[in-house]
């Protein structure tokens, strides 16, 4: 699946740390989830990699887009996307940010407030919105609670006032959190999404879409979850479920499973020692961490697997950390990974999966280690 990764890391020992992208992974992504689901139409989550030649990949292969900033439009616009194919997926925006894009022609909204409908009215008036509601986000390594969403009671409410205040009310959508690993966590969005359309049908209000947010799994080391297949069948299954033979438009947002798997990031081993706090432990230390794009590693939350120059090593515990001089750029120490007893300063460890949420989390320069150097192949 990353044999060209592989192959360009053999010839080409590129500076370290990088990332490397296989664009004709990332299209085979896109092709494969738009089989297992083609009741859905796909809006790539432009923040999981926003890179000109992803962008432009995945345009080229007919995917739609779901921004979160107005920089975020920009670069898909630049990218050729047309703006009927962009998204505002934020719905916490600026006024003006708004009043460009609808100027850009995005006319497809998100709100989860009566003070987004108002900034919406003025700045985009006529323009289509949808309401996120918030959604149990059990099972997911990275939930994405609290923030965003209203209470799900509170949406057609919400909707009613975007239609009285000139904006059209188009549908519902919801987020089950980041590589989510229970599929049931859809269907109880599906589920309270149908109600609400049954709640507003009532009072003439007829919603067009339901948008599935994103949250599908790639796998890691800590994840021996459902498999993409398993996770868009039983979303089939309830939309029928709670539709019928009337499903709506569906619109869903994957970013990390179509990017992260055609990326690798490689790192060269700077130091490996014995450290002793309350037991003796080794620490390898790396030329990247969570300061370099690893951010996802926070809590351990994301547990990247791992490659060696020599896989066929034996294997000793080791602590993983970063090269900052900062004591929380630690990547994993509760989670021992186990690496070769003959890594060594010099050697270097490959990151897999790593194409979604690293090379834009990348600090500017903190400790004045530059952002990682990406690769496109």
């Amino acid at each position: 699946m990353t044999a060209r990764i592989d192959a360009f890391l053999a010839s080409e020992a590129p500076a370290t740390p990088c990332m490397i992208v296989d664009l004709e992974q990332v299209e085979a992504n896109f092709r494969d989830m738009r089989e297992m689901a083609p009741w859905a139409e796909v809006y790539y989550a432009v923040k999981a990699n926003p890179a000109r030649p992803v962008l432009t990949t995945l345009n080229k292969s007919g995917c739609a887009f779901d921004a979160a900033s107005l920089a975020e439009i920009m670069a898909c616009l630049e990218a050729g996307v047309p703006a009927s194919k962009i998204s505002y997926g934020n719905t916490v925006k600026k006024s003006v940010d708004i009043t460009a894009a609808h100027d850009l022609g995005v006319d497809l909204f998100a709100i989860d407030s009566l003070g987004e409908i108002e900034k919406l009215a003025v700045a985009a008036p006529g323009a289509k919105v949808f309401c996120r509601i918030v959604v149990a986000n059990d099972g997911a390594r990275w939930p994405l609670t609290r923030k965003f969403g209203c209470a799900p009671d509170e949406a057609a409410p919400l909707l009613r006032a975007a239609k009285a205040a000139g904006l059209i009310p188009a549908g519902l959508s919801f987020h089950v959190g980041s590589q989510q690993t229970e599929p049931e966590r859809w269907r109880e969005g599906i589920s309270r999404c149908a109600a609400i359309f049954e709640q507003l049908a009532l009072d003439g209000v007829a919603l067009e879409l339901i948008n599935l947010g994103g949250g599908f799994p790639v796998p890691y080391r800590n994840d021996d979850g459902p498999g993409l297949a398993e996770v868009f069948a039983a979303i089939g299954r309830a939309l029928s479920e709670s539709f019928g033979d009337e499903v709506p438009r569906v619109l869903m947002e994957p970013g990390r499973a179509i990017v992260a798997s055609a990326g690798k990031l490689r790192s060269e081993v700077i130091l490996v020692t014995e450290r002793i706090y309350g037991g003796r432990q080794r620490w390898v230390y790396l030329d990247v961490g969570r300061y370099g794009g690893l951010a996802e590693t926070e809590g351990e939350a994301i547990q990247y697997q791992l490659e060696f120059d020599d896989m066929s090593a034996d294997m000793t515990p080791s602590v993983v950390a970063g090269p900052t001089c900062d004591s929380h750029d630690v990547l994993y120490e509760d989670a021992l990974y186990e690496l070769p007893v003959t890594l060594k300063a010099g050697d270097f460890v490959t990151f897999r999966n790593t194409g979604a949420y690293t090379s834009t989390y990348a600090s500017i320069g903190f400790n004045g280690f530059a952002p990682l150097h990406e690769h496109f192949l």
